[in-house]
């Protein structure tokens, strides 16, 4: 029965597909909208996810931070410091690791080719906090820090920038006036939203602080890992507790740190790439609106149309049950066909939107999409051909062979 009215309906709609083709105009439009928008962000989510997750998810960020308004200005300084996280791997039992990070713009000359660059203090378990690792020669050691070496790690954009060797390691740079030998070269990155990720120099935090003196001293962030995914807001409260009674905070004074997680960014940056796809969803149904609309008009006519072929069927037998399913089935089917084409004239522009777009990390259709334009499609159809198809069963069988 289904398979017979599955086929009546697709020969109804193939016979005037011209005014089929209109109906469904709005399911198409709005089908296709949901999904091209959902695409970009979803890229974008997952690009941005990816990230955050190469990180690491037991990666906590810890830097100095003035609270705004007049809490914070009555802070006076603020100052963190190394010597803080080194307290934090002391008195913190679920961190593990943490390395301190300082950085500032500088020169970076090699030859006559020169540029401004992040130059970045670290120290050797840089690595393993951040999750990145060097593609060519090694990373600092422990004689690098504390001999305060003239070492340097570059990223895989200042080779090109600077015209340096296929393997630089060996040579000689000048940064800000000093020179620094590289000794490796960190894994390629790429870029995202058109920010170049491998255009750095990375040296000993030591050397660091020697070259750039005790004010960066007093501005270092650091990176600490917890020993476990599981445990990072343990750790990143243990370490609120501890830099707290260290700065000698009172209990109504805000913090003049602030700790972030990777599990906090993510959550926030979902929260907020689902709220601009829920949005724009929102306002795009109105076009499946509009479209059921014009499916529930299109199949009140068909009704009037095919009156006599109700009649017919109903004196050689058909139920009103059957009457039904035959024109829900027709109505379910229009907004079906209207829901397929949209979905994949929304991969379509969802792709070349994303090409066309700057700098535009890529797109990605997410199953649960597609299985919702599907489903709302088929709601749609039901709820705008119920009505035209009661209609239709309850017409008389005699009036009906009567119509002309």
């Amino acid at each position: 029965m289904f398979l017979e009215n599955l086929l009546m309906a697709l020969k109804a709609i193939w016979a005037n597909k011209m005014r089929s083709m209109l109906t469904t105009l709005g399911i198409v439009i709005g089908t296709a909208a949901v999904i091209a928008v959902v695409s970009i962000v979803q890229g974008f989510s997952q690009v941005i996810t990816q990230e955050v997750q190469n990180l690491g998810a037991n990666t906590i960020i810890v830097e100095p931070f003035r609270p705004p308004g007049k809490e914070g200005d009555k802070l006076g300084k603020i100052v963190l410091t190394w010597e803080d996280g080194q307290a934090v791997m002391r008195t913190c039992p679920s961190v593990t690791v943490a390395t301190p990070i300082v950085q500032h713009f500088g020169e970076v000359k090699f030859g006559e080719e020169r540029s401004q660059y992040q130059v970045i203090g670290v120290q050797p378990v840089f690595q393993d906090v951040r999750n990145y690792y060097v593609d060519l020669g090694r990373f600092f050691g422990a004689l690098d820090e504390t001999g305060k070496t003239n070492a340097c790690v570059i990223g895989h954009g200042v080779l090109t920038d600077l015209k340096l060797p296929e393997n630089p390691v060996g040579k000689d740079l000048r940064v800000e006036g000093r020179t620094c030998h590289i000794i490796g070269v960190m894994e390629p990155k790429g870029q995202l939203l058109g920010q170049e990720l491998d255009k750095f120099v990375m040296i000993p935090f030591g050397t660091a602080v020697s070259l750039w003196g005790h004010d960066v001293e007093e501005n270092t962030a650091f990176l600490v890992r917890s020993r476990t995914p599981e445990l990072v807001d343990q750790a990143a409260d243990e370490i609120e507790n501890t830099l707290r009674v260290r700065h000698r905070l009172r209990a109504d004074q805000p913090s003049d740190f602030k700790v972030s997680t990777q599990k906090e960014f993510l959550k926030s940056f979902t929260k907020f790439a689902n709220g601009v796809t829920y949005v724009v969803a929102g306002v795009v149904s109105i076009a499946l609106l509009v479209g059921g609309i014009g499916i529930m008009n299109i199949m009140l006519v068909s009704v009037t149309e095919r009156t006599r072929e109700i009649g017919v069927r109903k004196a050689v037998g058909a139920r009103r049950s059957h009457i039904l399913a035959q024109f829900v089935i027709e109505a379910i089917t229009l907004a079906l066909v209207g829901g397929i084409i949209g979905m994949a004239m929304g991969i379509g522009v969802g792709a070349l939107a994303a090409k066309l777009i700057p700098n535009w990390p890529g797109f990605f259709v997410p199953l649960w999409a597609l299985a919702l334009a599907f489903g709302f499609s088929s709601a749609v159809g039901l709820f705008f051909g119920i009505y035209p198809a009661a209609k239709a069963s309850r017409l008389d069988p005699i009036e009906s062979l009567r119509y002309e």
